[in-house]
């Protein structure tokens, strides 16, 4: 008789160690992203009260958001929001059976992080003050 296979879960010191392709990162970070703007609810609904609540609490807004946690608060919300954005129409045409093979899905992978990158980098430019 042999002896059974040991089968152990994985933590998170493993990831590391496992290679993912490129889709599947990209896979993970259109999760995290999603992920994110959901927790991020409460705060943005919070800034948009404050918005128009009042004259006053508009001012009180212009004080919170800009420090810089604030800022870097909403430049990861902007990351968030434009990642999710450019893998979700990525995962559409990967419904229609656009670029499913192997080679187009790496590129179509790359071309995601390309734009989500570029566009929160101006993005956080933007919301920095430095254009």
């Amino acid at each position: 008789m042999s002896a059974r296979q040991v089968i152990r879960n994985l933590s998170i010191a493993d990831l590391v160690r496992y290679r993912l392709p490129v889709p599947g990162v990209l896979s993970i970070l259109h999760r995290v992203s999603g992920a994110l703007m959901f927790l991020l609810v409460p705060f943005t609904l919070w800034l948009f009260d404050l918005s128009l609540r009042s004259q006053l609490s508009y001012l009180q807004l212009r004080q919170v958001a800009g420090g810089w946690f604030a800022k870097l608060v909403l430049s990861a919300l902007a990351w968030a929001l434009l990642h999710h954005l450019a893998a979700g129409l990525r995962h559409l045409a990967l419904d229609l059976d656009w670029g499913v093979d192997r080679t187009a899905a790496r590129r179509s992978a790359w071309i995601v992080f390309a734009v989500s990158i570029a566009l929160a980098l101006w993005a956080a430019l933007e919301i920095f003050g430095a254009l």
